[in-house]
Formats: structure tokens, sequence, C-alpha cells
């Protein structure tokens, strides 16, 4: 089974996680909503699996390029 990290998009902060560990997601299903300049940012998955590991948590600040949560995929 393979990980794909989410990498956060911009730098920001977390407003809402959608998904909890051992979840399955689909591609493109919002996982995350990030507040950055005031505006709110959907963050999709970028594959289909199971959410094996969530780093991050409300109100959170993060960095652009910081990873947010892991999934597992099958390969």
């Amino acid at each position: 089974m393979a990980i794909v990290e989410v990498p956060a998009p911009m730098a920001g902060s977390i407003k809402e996680l959608l998904v909890g560990v051992g979840e399955s997601v689909r591609e493109r299903q919002e996982i995350l909503v990030l507040e950055s300049m005031k505006m709110e940012i959907p963050v999709e998955s970028p594959a289909t699996g199971t959410i094996s590991e969530i780093l991050v948590s409300a109100p959170q600040r993060i960095d652009e390029g910081q990873v947010l949560l892991r999934i597992a995929v099958s390969a």
C-alpha cells in the first residue's frame, strides 16, 4: 500500500477537518478547509484511499507545503 501526503497549498490556518482517520475518501473530495487572508480554501484529496494519519487540527497555523495528512492508497 502506498502513502500519499497532502501538502498545504498556502500558509494559513486550519478552519475545519472534514474527515477522520480510517475514513475512506475519493479523489477530489474535500477533506479540510484552510483559512488564508480571510478566505476559505477547500483542500481536496489527491487520490482515492483511506485517511491513515492527520497531522494538524483546527485552528492550527500551517505553512505552505506543510504535510497536513496522509492517505493510504492501493497500488
